[in-house]
């Protein structure tokens, strides 16, 4: 009995002191966050991460370091992530190509793209566009397709990494249009584009953000949108369902993640401080000039996206014999 009393004796004596530190626990984010990139610097996926970045350093007041870890198709940064501590300190900018494509073209990954992540948000939906060098000779899907007919084995498509929705997009392209392109993956879409430009590859199946401006200047030639809608920021330019290749569907999206286990707490607070920060007039401004469009949403909601994605994917890189391996 006497020491069933001490014990309640001992734990009120420690409430209030127990109370005083929860109070002056920090609450998150208590110090500066990682926001992995798992491509190079310069691309939309850096583009998008270094927005968000900035408007949550402004308003919790803490640094936003941006890390790009590129490399093996984004595996590299996504792995790196999977194992960081589940503090809500180490975060990435994921993709279609790292949570839904690479699970079905790498016979094995050092990640698991659902077990290991906890999504926080999607950040953004771009529809791909097919786009070639204005020294190539066709206007249109159905000249394009005539050309690589007439040149087996001689037309070489870029994307920014192998297992991109760019290079599924081509091979899917190659399946579909009966035509031989040689893949050409670089590490990232800017040194991607920057070959396509100087006229080293001839096409690419690029995500809207990265190709608009060069579409703009005319140092690149649009021929169609890889989603079954058109673009609202090109409604003139026709999809390759409407160019004659019926049922071609692929897009490209990004998301925040952080690593399993990471509280619920803190993961709400992520969400709510992204949402905050995709909704700042800033973040749509450079969003929009690159023609991406700021998404949102639950966790919950951007993890059904990533299981669809998944299954979606898995047929399309069976269907084209695609790997990575």
């Amino acid at each position: 009995m006497k020491t069933a009393l001490s014990l309640l004796f001992t734990l009120a004596a420690a409430t209030p002191w127990l109370a005083a530190i929860a109070a002056e626990a920090p609450a998150f984010p208590a110090k500066p966050l990682r926001f992995v990139v798992p491509f190079p610097a310069g691309g939309p996926l850096d583009f998008a991460a270094r927005a968000i970045g900035q408007e949550l350093t402004q308003h919790w007041k803490q640094p936003v370091i941006i890390d790009n870890r590129a490399g093996a198709g984004g595996n590299i940064g996504a792995e790196f992530v999977a194992k960081a501590p589940p503090d809500g300190y180490t975060i990435m900018m994921g993709a279609v190509s790292t949570h839904a494509i690479n699970v079905s073209l790498y016979r094995k990954l050092p990640y698991d793209p659902v077990n290991d992540f906890a999504p926080v948000t999607l950040v953004t939906t771009v529809p791909n566009i097919l786009v070639v060098h204005p020294a190539l000779p066709a206007r249109n899907v159905r000249e394009l397709i005539t050309l690589a007919k007439t040149r087996p084995g001689q037309l070489h498509f870029a994307s920014g990494s192998t297992g991109s929705a760019g290079h599924l997009a081509g091979e899917l392209f190659k399946t579909m249009a009966g035509v031989d392109l040689i893949h050409v993956p670089y590490k990232g879409a800017a040194p991607a584009v920057v070959d396509l430009l100087g006229g080293h590859v001839e096409m690419m199946f690029d995500n809207l953000a990265s190709a608009l401006p060069n579409v703009r200047a005319e140092r690149l030639r649009a021929l169609a949108v890889t989603t079954r809608a058109r673009s609202v920021l090109l409604p003139e330019l026709v999809t390759l369902d409407e160019g004659g290749l019926k049922g071609f569907d692929i897009g490209t999206w990004f998301g925040v993640l952080a690593p399993a286990a990471t509280p619920r707490d803190i993961v709400n607070t992520l969400n709510g401080g992204i949402l905050r920060a995709l909704a700042a007039p800033a973040t749509r401004e450079r969003f929009a000039a690159l023609g991406a469009l700021p998404a949102g949403g639950t966790p919950e909601q951007f993890a059904a996206l990533i299981k669809s994605e998944i299954a979606k994917y898995e047929k399309i890189v069976r269907a084209s014999g695609a790997s990575a391996d």
